[in-house]
């Protein structure tokens, strides 16, 4: 499509963060289809989250945290967790009379004319003011490279890809990954299981005791200030470690948990190490992380040398007009809620500057 559109603000994603960031445009007087746009490439409502397993019900989800004006009540927490956060983000863009647009891919981001930015898409092309980037990471699963891996005889499968515990019936698993998912995986899987291998690339760490606030906001002004300095984000959960709850010590207690070190190749009947230890396996998962979807900004040139989008708040240093929310220290439910409503805030001081004058980053 050629057709040219002007906004003032266009939100790309429509999860968690692209929500609230709309929430709070249209709460302080932004007209959708009007004043602002939000642009999301997936099928439905629902985020990342409508493409989760099935056997991750709602009540195996941490931390949830609600969007801004409304609710997450009385779901049952049996349900899968992709059928209930889908139907609350479904009724949350109705309730705020949001408009979604969707299902629409955004491929680029370039300078326009009159200080606007274009945002390209299957839609047309929107000319913007401002732009709030709020497109995750679960459209860029990382898969590491090790030698080997072209020859194994087995199956491959991502986190992102993950069809439940099932499909590993009466299989040998090796589970690569030391976050969440890793652990999650394991513990799901291993009665199905004929054998599970866990292996991470650094032994993991468990954490014992609540993880208060204090512990919280550490956590989050690490990742931050990796964003700061424009080095690629890490997760939260990377600085925070494992919580120890009763599944994970049944498992350490089970040795379902028993980690060994990264291997060094893959075979095609497994995998190696540098020892000469051995492990067949017919099913490799990799719970290894994504990394930011942020390929359409590259026009931009936003990235520093590092790897990373430098980042202030929720600016981007090089370029005021955008705002990255979900982004590095962002990257939690409640993190998305804060930063949608500061980039907001940012935005409205942005749009009232008088025209041609330079904005301070």
């Amino acid at each position: 499509m050629n057709e040219m559109r002007e906004v003032e603000v266009a939100v790309i994603g429509a999860g968690q963060a692209g929500l609230a960031a709309a929430y709070h445009l249209r709460r302080t007087g932004f007209e959708p289809e009007r004043d602002f746009v939000v642009l999301d490439h997936s099928p439905g409502p629902g985020g990342a989250w409508q493409f989760r397993w099935p056997s991750l019900t709602y009540g195996r989800v941490h931390g949830m945290h609600a969007l801004p004006g409304r609710e997450l009540t009385g779901a049952d927490p049996a349900r899968p967790s992709s059928e209930v956060i889908a139907e609350y983000f479904t009724d949350y863009e109705r309730a705020f009379d949001l408009r979604v647009r969707r299902p629409v891919d955004v491929t680029a981001v370039r300078e326009g004319a009159n200080g606007r930015l274009l945002v390209e898409s299957s839609d047309g092309t929107w000319a913007t003011k401002a732009l709030i980037n709020a497109t995750g990471t679960w459209d860029r699963p990382f898969w590491p490279r090790y030698p080997g891996q072209e020859s194994f005889h087995g199956r491959q499968f991502h986190t992102a890809r993950y069809p439940g515990p099932e499909a590993f019936a009466g299989l040998r698993v090796v589970v690569v990954g030391g976050g969440a998912s890793g652990t999650q995986h394991l513990l799901e899987l291993a009665p199905y299981a004929a054998a599970t291998t866990w292996v991470t690339r650094r032994p993991p760490v468990f954490r014992e005791g609540p993880f208060d606030e204090d512990a919280g906001r550490a956590a989050v002004a690490l990742v931050e200030e990796r964003v700061r300095q424009g080095l690629p984000p890490k997760s939260v959960v990377s600085v925070t470690g494992l919580p120890l709850n009763d599944a994970i010590r049944q498992g350490l207690a089970d040795g379902v948990l028993d980690r060994l070190p990264m291997f060094d190749r893959i075979t095609p009947d497994g995998v190696e190490w540098k020892d000469g230890r051995r492990v067949s396996a017919d099913v490799i998962l990799w719970a290894t992380g994504f990394r930011p979807a942020v390929d359409h900004l590259a026009p931009l040139r936003l990235r520093e040398p590092g790897g990373g989008i430098r980042v202030e708040g929720t600016r981007a240093v090089v370029d005021p007009r955008v705002h990255l929310v979900g982004y590095g220290p962002s990257a939690s439910t409640i993190g998305a809620n804060r930063a949608g409503r500061a980039a907001v805030r940012d935005i409205r001081r942005l749009l009232a500057e008088p025209a041609g004058e330079p904005v301070a980053a």
